[in-house]
């Protein structure tokens, strides 16, 4: 006898892994039709998921990769959440952010230039 897969909705693990706040922002971005499970997609948030699936998704400007470790019973703390699934996502790319040279208050070095530049002298 072969036990059956414990599976829930789609939706709702979402919610519960907290990756949306609330079933109705996860059922509306499952039925925006960017979800694939298992590299099909869907968009159904009725679609029954268990352990061993794949989910590839859009999150904000990521794409996230995610491997259904459990199905879960409840939306508990985010280290519980963190429990149902294995992330597979790529390494989201280092933006590059120019400092600028001077910021903020001028030094004392830099006022006495300034004055110099304009010819005048403390």
């Amino acid at each position: 006898m072969s036990e059956e897969r414990p599976t829930i909705r789609l939706d709702k693990w979402l919610y519960f892994a907290r990756f949306f706040k609330t079933r109705t922002i996860s059922a509306r971005a499952i039925t925006g039709g960017h979800f694939r499970v298992n590299a099909q997609k869907v968009s159904k948030a009725s679609l029954a998921i268990g352990p061993g699936d794949t989910l590839t998704f859009t999150q904000a400007d990521n794409i996230r990769v995610v491997e259904v470790v459990d199905v879960g019973k409840r939306r508990g703390p985010a280290p519980e959440a963190q429990t149902l699934y294995l992330d597979k996502s790529p390494p989201k790319p280092k933006e590059y952010v120019p400092k600028p040279e001077r910021a903020g208050r001028p030094s004392k070095q830099d006022r006495r230039e300034a004055l110099r530049l304009k010819g005048k002298t403390e």
